[in-house]
């Protein structure tokens, strides 16, 4: 593919500098400059072989480009204006120059030479694309956007646009519409790893787990096993009630110390569901340590829940108690009451703990445990 390119340019641009005042440039050593990407080499040997006034085009655009890719971008300017001048309807100067415009920072000219070319044709994915990119540099989203999507439903195969598309809608919690375009664009280039992991974002959040699956396994069979891949596939596993899977999914995140708050409590909560408490416990523990969020306090709770299954009360009310320091949940005082009614029979704490479930004006799906707990209160008020 590299060579048949080379040779484009070769065609292109070579036979046009044969015929200025007899000169004659030399296509071997042109071909090995361009072969190598030397394209400051070819730009400097096209003016000592050419020396000013230059005013054949095709010279002059072997000029601009080799200036242009060499990053020389003000004397591609001046080359490409030179044969702007010549021909104001050339749309690929026209195009150069707006993309050296945007190189440069020069978002006004750009926009100027892209909305010319828009005029003429407007459908021209590559300006669409290019003024997506700019607005996107420049922090404009909602242009960006508006830029993206002309591109995409021009070309929606391209897999740059419908990735930098999807993403936004991704940020917007527009899943649909990124869905819509993922699933296009990879039925175009099935391999993209870019597309893929936000295919399997967008399933993610779509509650559409089994695809999720699929498409973080094929990222990983792919070579990329990046930690935010990981924890997709072990949420997923975790949301599909597939445990043992969840488990070593996550281990992964272990072995390479990247494990997170949510893959130490998605392996808590699969052991609980496994019957392991104390595996339960430890990783509830991890994930308390790592914990950046506000869920701490259901962490504690669901540690306390695994303590009380294994018949370790002490450490389950002061697990409930500890989980009460980062945020109250009713429930939490009436599982306290609870314990320390029935299991560690003090009566007195079970009394000031029933009253804080009632006083903490509980939903009404705990209706019964609110009847049942008043009418405790009134047996050990006795």
């Amino acid at each position: 593919m590299k060579s048949l390119y080379i040779s484009l340019i070769i065609i292109c641009f070579i036979p046009a500098v044969y015929g200025q005042q007899g000169a004659k440039a030399d296509d071997v050593l042109l071909l090995e400059y361009y072969q190598n990407q030397r394209f400051a080499d070819v730009a400097d040997y096209l003016k000592k072989t050419y020396p000013e006034p230059v005013v054949d085009t095709k010279i002059l655009g072997s000029l601009a480009y080799s200036s242009q890719m060499a990053g020389r971008l003000p004397d591609a300017e001046a080359y490409y204006e030179r044969i702007y001048s010549a021909d104001t309807t050339n749309t690929t100067v026209i195009f150069s120059l707006g993309n050296i415009m945007a190189r440069r920072g020069d978002n006004v000219k750009a926009l100027f030479y892209f909305k010319k070319i828009l005029f003429s044709d407007s459908t021209n994915f590559s300006v669409y694309k290019q003024m997506g990119r700019m607005a996107q540099n420049a922090g404009n989203l909602q242009d960006a956007i508006k830029y993206y999507e002309k591109a995409n439903r021009i070309s929606p195969g391209e897999p740059d646009v419908a990735y930098d598309l999807s993403s936004f809608y991704i940020n917007n919690k527009k899943y649909n519409k990124a869905d819509t375009v993922l699933t296009v664009a990879l039925k175009a280039d099935t391999g993209n790893l870019l597309l893929l992991q936000s295919k399997a974002e967008v399933d993610y959040h779509l509650e559409r787990y089994p695809a999720a699956v699929m498409e973080c396994t094929k990222l990983i069979n792919y070579g990329d096993g990046e930690s935010h891949v990981i924890n997709t596939l072990g949420t997923c596993y975790y949301k599909l009630k597939d445990y043992n899977n969840c488990i070593n999914t996550f281990k992964l995140l272990e072995e390479s110390n990247t494990a997170t708050e949510i893959s130490y409590y998605c392996t808590a909560m699969s052991y609980k569901a496994l019957g392991d408490q104390q595996m339960a416990i430890s990783y509830f523990e991890k994930a308390i340590k790592e914990a950046i969020s506000n869920n701490v306090n259901s962490y504690y709770g669901e540690m306390a829940d695994s303590y009380s299954q294994e018949h370790q009360v002490k450490n389950a009310v002061s697990a409930y108690q500890k989980s009460l320091l980062y945020g109250m949940m009713p429930l939490t005082y009436y599982d306290i009451a609870s314990l320390y009614d029935v299991q560690l029979k003090k009566k007195d704490l079970a009394l000031q703990y029933y009253k804080k479930y009632v006083k903490s004006d509980p939903p009404e799906e705990q209706k019964p445990y609110l009847a049942y707990s008043k009418k405790r209160i009134g047996e050990l008020s006795r």
